[in-house]
């Protein structure tokens, strides 16, 4: 029996590791052709490596008929409205926001001349409404909720969807390497209405909704997925 999505082809950045990684598998594991991008692949932080990107992907691909950004720079609790650098701040939009735009943009015209009916996935955060004393982090989801309604409005006579998909308190391998602590995930629990842990595996299913004929009438939208934080 054919999976979900047999035929299509997936760009998906941020591939490497924890819900990047973990989107990107479902999506292959329902039929897809999926390139796997990662640091290795593109530095994101630069916009003509985020256009070559997008270039690459149709050209070893044939053609790409869902796009999705999970790539975003390392962030430490210390860089704080008062002490993040310029450079930092920088390096957060260039990645988060200029890239989803860059990419977005080159794969939208690339699906609407081609007409494909495709779908795109930014994976933004609940930080992009309430702030996290990560200025640069949570500005840059801002801005790419609003770019997703952006594409979405341009894109949608075309036939292709624009969704943002918002991942709760998923404590990832790296971050639980970096900052996370027990007593911190009990104070996740104590904040969601559903006590389980989050998992990446919670998002990638909720995003092979999206990438699927199952949401055809859903665009631009942004989909929690945070077990309902009070």
């Amino acid at each position: 029996m054919p999976g979900l999505l047999e035929g299509d082809r997936a760009l998906v950045t941020g591939a490497g590791r924890g819900i990047g990684r973990a989107m990107a598998e479902a999506i292959e594991a329902e039929g897809a052709r999926v390139w796997r991008a990662d640091l290795a692949d593109a530095d994101l932080s630069k916009p003509e490596a985020a256009a070559r990107l997008a270039d690459d992907a149709i050209r070893k691909l044939g053609s790409v008929s869902i796009f999705v950004h999970c790539a975003s720079p390392q962030r430490q609790e210390t860089q704080s409205a008062l002490k993040v650098s310029y450079e930092q701040w920088r390096a957060m939009l260039s990645v988060n926001l200029d890239a989803a735009f860059i990419i977005g943009q080159k794969l939208g015209n690339h699906m609407k001349d081609e007409k494909i009916r495709g779908r795109m996935l930014i994976t933004t955060s609940l930080h992009a409404e309430s702030p996290r004393n990560l200025p640069h982090y949570s500005a840059s989801k801002a801005g790419q909720t609003m770019l997703v309604k952006e594409l979405a409005r341009a894109l949608g006579p075309h036939g292709i969807r624009v969704n943002a998909i918002v991942p709760g308190a998923i404590v990832t391998e790296r971050q639980s390497r970096l900052w996370t602590t027990p007593e911190l995930e009990r104070e996740f629990l104590d904040q969601q209405c559903l006590k389980f842990r989050l998992s990446e595996d919670d998002v990638a299913r909720t995003a092979l909704f999206l990438a699927s004929d199952d949401s055809r009438m859903i665009t631009k939208q942004c989909i929690v997925v945070d077990a309902g934080i009070r």
